[in-house]
């Protein structure tokens, strides 16, 4: 008995320290992967070399092989190996070990009735996983009967036991209110902050209970920074803040106002048929199938979630996941999109493997568009799976000028790999030649030419370490200038890109800081000094330098940030921001960010005001008009790391501010064909003032693929008096005078004239 205690023992401290710390800390982020059991480890690296070794003849017999037959080998190489690591259950076990939660249960009944330590223990760990895994009502029940233990018992560490299990108890209950209503019963104004009409719950015992629970939690711990936050947001799902909050914990209702006025947006995603309920992951929206209308696809992080396509059909969308050939292709935290062999059609980049360490050593998906929104995923025939490494972030640009766009992947504590395009469908890893490695916990990549050699260069947020920013030797080689340019910060980012956030002509950075403590939080509504870096914006001076500028254009808020994207709400050419927030854990309940660009001048907080404020966990953003009624509207892909935290994605319907607006299609034909790297000036008027507004063509952030058919806000202007587009890989511009505004143009390379696709 005493050898089966002791087993119990290590094995709970095991698997607390892999659930624990899955919220990845600053300086312990690559912790818990390395506790995953090594029999994980080599089932995964078994099924790769079965599935590899079963293709290898077909491999050596490649140049014998027809075009079209090594796409559907590579295809169907791809489907078996992620079957096989479904049926393994490998993402289970990366969370919670090699132990099924029905053997640890069993376990209950072993357990000598002279240890309640070791009963609670057992009890509250299993209570904590049926949480993470969804089973919320189960883990009430393992829950309650830890705190009894824990109340009834007397063994030395039994009081703090006992405040832990409240704790978890307040947060379970939240979670079933959760689930019970704005996940199960998802509307509109589901999870908005503050929560109110609409948003309140209709079935309140879960909140009633969170309250009682968490009331509790602070008679012990009264400064609990979460515990009090989350008894605010409980009272708010029943209607019932601000009147009914203790006033010692009530937070100020003046505090959730957005301090500028803005227009409301609708969440209308279940309306049109795409508020998928997911965990973490990425989406793209683009025309796919070539009708000039948006679709989207969107993925999600679990390794038996499936790739979801939905095609546009009249401004709503139809789940087309299997007509597009994507069943069985799974997982994917982050999505990035382009036209990568030059065919006129828009191709994806999956990614997968982010925070699972050596785990995540798994191949990413390249998918071949065949023109109809129909793929094929071409990752081993394409050259793009010889090495494979944990990421969620990626940038196409065409690196060395020749018409064929590159691909920088940024690896969490492996190499970052440059792949380069040879034209004819295949790539070859070049980052060690090109001294772009990194070789740090890469969190977020972007691409743009910052210092106008006609080069793009390479932006890279590391967590936990300096940033990096690649220059372009216009070699085949990169330099990093990020210290002598004094970019490095924040030393814990994830997403960035590069943007010209003030409309001069210069490029700027966007970096945004990250934490997975309630910093937000703390430092907003309860003033307390900044647990965490800022975000930071780098405005460039045009000489190639940058001046650090967040805090005088008001950007300083602790973000968290995850997924995030840029683009323009108002139409009028400044581009405003909005950031996806949180961190793994439940208690990670922080608003959503939305951020307006005022004129290039500063940022207003249009959160609450603008009703972009949800509370899930939110990660890939994208700006687009999804409508085609001329103004961006906002999809974002909602939900945690745990089985058990999904989220339904959201789209935030644009009522329209009245300004103009272009979009624009480009078509390179010496350039890729995407126009990736290529930058728009469009001369407008509006009363007697005349100003540039400036585009250069990528799909936004490093967390989000908003469409390469550019969407230009264009402010009062009635027409624009001059657009040029400039062509850096053949050093070319073309001009058009009095473009009508109102209108989708397509602009191919080298034309005298554009073509109007629809006024």
């Amino acid at each position: 008995m005493l050898f089966m205690e002791t087993e119990l023992l290590e094995r709970l401290e095991f698997n607390n320290q892999v659930i624990g710390d899955i919220s990845v800390k600053q300086t312990d982020r690559r912790q818990y992967p390395q506790h995953s059991d090594t029999l994980i480890v080599r089932l995964l690296v078994l099924a790769c070399a079965a599935v590899s070794n079963g293709c290898n003849d077909q491999v050596q017999q490649s140049a014998s092989e027809s075009a079209a037959e090594r796409p559907r080998k590579s295809h169907a190489r791809m489907l078996m190996l992620l079957d096989q690591i479904k049926e393994d259950r490998i993402h289970q076990r990366l969370y919670f070990g090699n132990r099924t939660i029905q053997k640890e249960e069993h376990d209950l009944e072993w357990l000598p009735p002279n240890r309640p330590d070791l009963r609670f223990k057992l009890l509250h760990h299993v209570g904590r996983r049926r949480l993470w895994l969804g089973d919320t009502e189960k883990a009430i029940e393992h829950l309650h009967h830890a705190l009894i233990l824990a109340e009834t018992q007397g063994w030395r560490e039994s009081s703090t036991d006992r405040n832990d299990a409240i704790f978890q108890l307040g947060l379970a209950y939240l979670r079933l209110g959760e689930n019970e209503n704005c996940v199960n019963c998802n509307n509109a104004e589901s999870c908005l902050l503050p929560i109110q009409n609409a948003g309140v719950h209709e079935k309140q015992n879960g909140s009633r209970n969170a309250i009682k629970y968490f009331k509790a939690y602070l008679e012990h711990e009264p400064d609990h920074v979460e515990a009090r936050w989350l008894l605010n947001i409980a009272y708010m799902t029943l209607g019932e803040y601000p009147h009914k909050v203790p006033d010692q914990i009530r937070i100020d209702p003046h505090l959730f106002e957005s301090a500028t006025e803005f227009p409301r947006f609708q969440n209308i995603a279940s309306d049109v048929g795409i508020a998928t309920l997911s965990l973490s992951g990425g989406a793209v929206i683009d025309d796919f199938d070539g009708d000039g209308d948006l679709d989207q696809m969107t993925s999600s992080c679990g390794f038996a979630d499936q790739l979801r396509f939905f095609r546009n059909v009249d401004g709503s969308f139809r789940d087309a996941t299997d007509e597009a050939n994507l069943t069985g292709l799974y997982g994917g935290l982050n999505l990035v999109q382009a036209d990568y062999d030059n065919d006129d059609d828009i191709d994806v980049f999956v990614m997968r493997g982010a925070w699972l360490g050596e785990m995540g050593q798994m191949p990413n998906s390249l998918l071949q568009n065949d023109g109809t929104g129909k793929f094929q995923d071409v990752t081993f025939a394409s050259g793009l799976a010889d090495q494979n490494f944990p990421t969620q972030t990626a940038v196409w640009a065409d690196f060395n000028n020749d018409g064929h766009l590159d691909l920088y992947v940024g690896n969490e504590d492996y190499p970052s790999q440059l792949f380069e395009n040879d034209g004819r469908g295949r790539f070859r890893d070049v980052a060690a030649k090109g001294n772009v490695e990194n070789r740090r916990f890469t969190k977020g990549v972007t691409a743009a030419d910052f210092n106008d050699d006609g080069y793009p260069d390479i932006y890279v947020s590391n967590l936990g370490g300096n940033n990096r920013l690649y220059q372009n030797n216009r070699d085949g080689t990169f330099i990093d200038v990020a210290e002598s340019l004094q970019v490095t910060e924040p030393q814990s980012s994830l997403p960035t890109w590069f943007w010209d956030y003030n409309q001069d002509g210069v490029l700027d950075i966007f970096v945004a800081s990250y934490s997975d403590k309630m910093a937000y939080v703390s430092h907003k509504f309860y003033q307390q000094p900044p647990a965490m870096e800022f975000d930071c914006l780098y405005e460039g001076n045009g000489n190639g330098g940058f001046r650090e500028v967040a805090a005088s254009r008001k950007l300083l808020d602790l973000t968290q940030a995850m997924g995030s994207n840029f683009g323009d709400l108002d139409n009028d050419g400044y581009p405003d921001f909005y950031l996806g927030t949180g961190y793994p854990q439940y208690e990670g309940l922080v608003p959503n960010l939305m951020y307006w660009n005022r004129g290039g001048r500063a940022f207003a907080d249009v959160t609450t005001g603008g009703g972009f404020g949800h509370l899930q966990k939110g990660h890939a953003v994208i700006f687009s008009d999804i409508d085609n009624d001329g103004d961006q509207d906002v999809f974002q892909q909602m939900g945690g790391a745990y089985p058990g935290d999904r989220a339904a994605d959201c789209l935030y319907e644009n009522p329209g501010l009245g300004n103009s607006w272009v979009k624009i299609k480009l078509v390179g034909i010496k350039s890729n064909r995407s126009g990736i790297g290529v930058r728009i000036r469009a001369t407008i008027t509006e009363g007697d003032r005349s100003r540039n507004v400036y585009k250069w063509v990528n799909s936004g952030g490093s967390f989000g693929g908003s469409p390469l058919r550019q969407e230009i806000g264009l402010g009062k202007a009635d027409s624009i008096d001059h657009l040029e587009v400039y062509w850096p890989t053949t050093n070319r511009r073309q001009s058009f005078t009095d473009v009508l505004v109102n209108q989708v143009i397509e602009i191919t390379e080298g034309s005298a004239r554009y073509s109007i696709l629809s006024p």
